[in-house]
């Protein structure tokens, strides 16, 4: 976004800038996004294979292969950003989804001049032995780490030779409503409000910092707004670290519920269950995340974003919600 002498806003293209935002995902990320941009009045397209209808008042839906890179750049056209916020439903099919679809977004957001806000995660950092700040390294040697870090690497290359405006926000593992099954604390609440026992992978008891997915969407866009912070990773402003454990515990009790017994899963049945299951060996491989003190530093954001995290009550409340 650039401004002229008039104080207009104008795209990469010259193109005064629009209220007209393309979505491209309706999972809870993209969702919160398009609730956030509606309800202040902006004009909100959600884009997705099916053309899934999010149910939200004034936003459009359309049925779009995002990968098209021309599709892509045809439903971008004259919007103000773009935000990535796709996930791919199986886990073990990231090298498959992510490249064609990563490589039309930087396409797309070059042929329309509009911001491409990028929803990331901490995988590119690889295993830590601190709490992680944006100016770490994208040091990860697992495929999906690197994956994640090529695909930034990409966007900011483009963004630093005056070809496209990006940026990038990343957050832990996200609870709030809506994450549901891909959630290491949400897949465990149907049994566990039941009274269940939970069964987590790795470590039970280690500091986890978890992100809510309704500041993850705030940031998002936050960023893609602000000039001065486009071209970089920022970390979404989240609340302290608990263990699985706590976490667990401390949904139920802001429903009124009762504690359950919280177990891991011992190490050797998880490994024989990714000899045979390919959902469990690709997160037997991301296990460092989960077996020491994975901690978020969220500083930076929260000094130049005047933004806090939603308190963690409220977050619990709507974990708790199916």
């Amino acid at each position: 976004m650039l401004k002229t002498e008039s104080g207009a806003l104008h795209n990469l293209k010259g193109n005064i800038m629009t209220d007209r935002h393309l979505i491209v995902g309706a999972g809870p990320v993209g969702r919160h996004v398009a609730q956030l941009l509606a309800a202040r009045g902006s004009e909100v397209t959600v884009a997705t294979r099916s053309g899934t209808d999010t149910g939200i008042d004034g936003v459009t839906h359309l049925k779009l292969d995002a990968s098209d890179a021309d599709a892509l750049s045809a439903a971008a056209d004259g919007v103000s950003v773009i935000y990535n916020c796709a996930n791919p439903a199986d886990y073990t099919t990231w090298e498959k989804f992510w490249p064609p679809l990563a490589a039309a977004f930087l396409v797309a957001a070059e042929r329309s001049g509009a911001v491409y806000a990028i929803t990331g995660n901490l995988y590119p950092y690889g295993p830590v032995d601190k709490p992680m700040t944006e100016d770490m390294p994208d040091a990860a040697t697992d495929h999906k780490g690197r994956l994640r870090a090529t695909m930034w690497a990409e966007a900011k290359a483009l963004h630093d030779a005056g070809r496209i405006r990006t940026v990038e926000v990343r957050g832990s593992d996200y609870v709030g409503t809506g994450v549901g099954g891909n959630g290491h604390i949400t897949r465990q609440m149907p049994g566990a409000l039941e009274g269940k026992r939970a069964w987590v992978l790795n470590r039970k008891d280690v500091p986890h910092t978890f992100t809510d997915v309704l500041d993850t969407a705030r940031l998002l866009i936050a960023a893609a707004e602000d000039e001065a912070a486009l071209g970089r990773t920022w970390h979404v402003p989240s609340n302290p670290p608990r263990t699985q454990e706590q976490a667990i515990n401390e949904v139920l009790n802001s429903v009124g519920k009762p504690a359950v017994k919280v177990s891991a899963v011992p190490m050797p049945v998880f490994a024989a269950m990714a000899k045979v299951v390919p959902l469990m060996r690709e997160l037997r491989q991301l296990s460092y995340q989960w077996t020491a003190p994975y901690v978020l530093d969220d500083s930076a954001a929260r000094e130049h974003f005047g933004m806090e995290p939603t308190p963690w009550d409220e977050v619990c409340r709507r974990t708790a919600v199916l």
